[in-house]
């Protein structure tokens, strides 16, 4: 980050602009670099945080369940993991400065831990995973230092005692960034369980990520993401557990979103909802 990026980031997180709304879900109009910067500070100055990255299945999660539009609203930073949602709030007049995804924050993140000295942990994917993507972000970010990983068994947080056990091994450990790879909501729920007990770390709810990390999950070229393909990539990868996700449930949320959010512009102010 240069002088002049790293001046307009501090002005820019001094104000915090309102958040912007979008598929039901306020969004913090902050590029990648305003989050690592804003997490940065925080962790300087003794304070802990958590990270929610909402996509389309987020939005849809939220518009059903009162719960869960609290939890993310509740978030310190919440950021547009889906690019359906920065064209909405393009349509909307409210633009995002762009997309901000868990998969490129746990690198970023990781690149200014390692700067700071501050430990970071990895919690989720598949048996062996979390090592793996241990391994990639200690080689790619030299001095990072992962206190810890943890994979523990699918339905594990269905239960007390599973999740005591989780709770137990990241308390031990005393991580300042944690990165839960879960999926939404499980992630999230378990994090803000977390949060009570280390209110100095900051977490991150970063879905496929750590699997990204470990280069276990492909992920889209870059390409495609900058295009908003980025799902269509994951879809031919894993179609028989994506498919219905993907094209029943998101695909005609994201067009009613486009389409209520161009709408919702050409109505006369006093008739915006």
């Amino acid at each position: 980050m240069t002088a002049q990026t790293r001046s307009r980031t501090q002005e820019t997180l001094k104000t915090r602009a309102p958040r912007v709304v979008v598929g039901g879900v306020g969004i913090d109009p902050v590029g990648e670099e305003e989050v690592v910067a804003w997490v940065a500070g925080e962790l300087a100055a003794g304070r802990g945080g958590r990270i929610v990255t909402p996509n389309v299945d987020i939005c849809r999660a939220v518009r059903r369940d009162p719960g869960l539009a609290e939890l993310v609203a509740g978030a310190d930073m919440v950021v547009a993991d889906g690019m359906p949602l920065v064209w909405a709030a393009r349509l909307r007049g409210t633009p995002l400065p762009g997309r901000v995804t868990g998969a490129d924050l746990i690198w970023s993140l990781s690149a200014m831990a390692a700067r700071a000295g501050w430990p970071v942990y990895l919690l989720g994917g598949p048996p062996g995973v979390a090592e793996a993507a241990a391994g990639e972000l200690a080689r790619r970010c030299p001095g990072l230092e992962v206190r810890g990983v943890d994979a523990p068994p699918y339905g594990f947080d269905r239960t007390a005692e599973g999740r005591e056990r989780v709770r137990r091994k990241v308390v031990a450990a005393r991580p300042a960034i944690v990165f839960a790879g879960f999926g939404f909501p499980r992630q999230d729920l378990l994090i803000a369980e977390l949060r009570r007990d280390l209110p100095e770390a900051w977490f991150l709810g970063c879905g496929a990520a750590i699997g990204f990390a470990a280069g276990t999950v492909s992920r889209a070229p870059a390409w495609m993401r900058r295009r908003g393909l980025e799902w269509l990539h994951r879809l031919m990868t894993e179609p028989r557990r994506l498919a219905r996700r993907y094209l029943v449930d998101d695909l005609p949320f994201a067009a009613r979103l486009l389409a209520t959010s161009a709408l919702r512009r050409c109505l006369p102010r006093g008739r915006r909802a």
